[in-house]
């Protein structure tokens, strides 16, 4: 998933922000993203929650399909915390050398399965806080991970919800987090459990930086973005 900010692709000073789209605009988005996909999922591929939150971790400046390419095996043998540790670092980075950073991505995965068996009986905790407290583990690493495995409402931003927020004002922000509380804010209660997995896969697909699919777009009529494509 984890197309983020700090890839590089963009940046907050390179999208242009349009103006806070209205209730109702926004409510017509959503009913038709819902229409078009009701049960959105995230990409990153995993066996229990230990996987979610290993292959969450590991997506930080990778693509969702390096990182399904190189844990497919891993997780075969290696699908809980103790099993990791098991396996040891070398293995683990074996294992990972295609996914970018991998090395200090292994000392992560080594550390924060430590934990997890020290602090935690081998469990993966369900707060913010307590998943933020693991080593590679940011905010938006802990919303995936509390929204993919618990249902609960969190909104990872990657780089393809900055760009659509502000694109077209569905939930405009100079930064991650204040996107993060727009789609909080401004998003209607039914639709927020699935609202990052529908923009992130409408921002990743179609509505893309360089030239967004805009002829096809089922929004298109409710985008305010000046440049659309033909």
């Amino acid at each position: 998933m984890a197309d983020g900010l700090a890839h590089g692709r963009e940046s907050p000073h390179t999208v242009a922000m349009a103006k806070q789209l209205g209730y109702h605009t926004i409510r017509e988005i959503f009913t038709r993203f819902q229409e078009a996909d009701p049960e959105p999922k995230g990409e990153l591929e995993h066996v229990n929650v230990y996987t979610l939150v290993v292959a969450v971790a590991l997506s930080a400046q990778a693509t969702d399909a390096g990182v399904n390419k190189a844990t497919r095996k891993l997780f075969q043998i290696a699908d809980t915390p103790q099993k990791m540790l098991d396996l040891g670092i070398e293995e683990l980075t074996e294992h990972i050398k295609t996914i970018g950073l991998f090395r200090q991505k292994a000392k992560n995965v080594m550390k924060l399965s430590q934990i997890l068996v020290d602090d935690y009986g081998g469990e993966v905790p369900n707060s913010r806080a307590a998943l933020q407290g693991l080593p590679g583990v940011g905010r938006k690493t802990a919303n995936v991970v509390l929204n993919m495995w618990w249902q609960h409402p969190a909104q990872a931003v990657d780089t393809h919800i900055f760009r659509l927020g502000n694109r077209t004002g569905i939930a405009p922000g100079k930064t991650v987090e204040a996107v993060e509380r727009a789609i909080e804010d401004n998003i209607p209660a039914d639709f927020q459990l699935h609202a990052h997995h529908w923009m992130i896969l409408h921002g990743r697909y179609h509505c893309k930086a360089r030239k967004p699919l805009c002829p096809t777009c089922i929004i298109r009529d409710l985008c305010p973005f000046e440049e659309k494509t033909l």
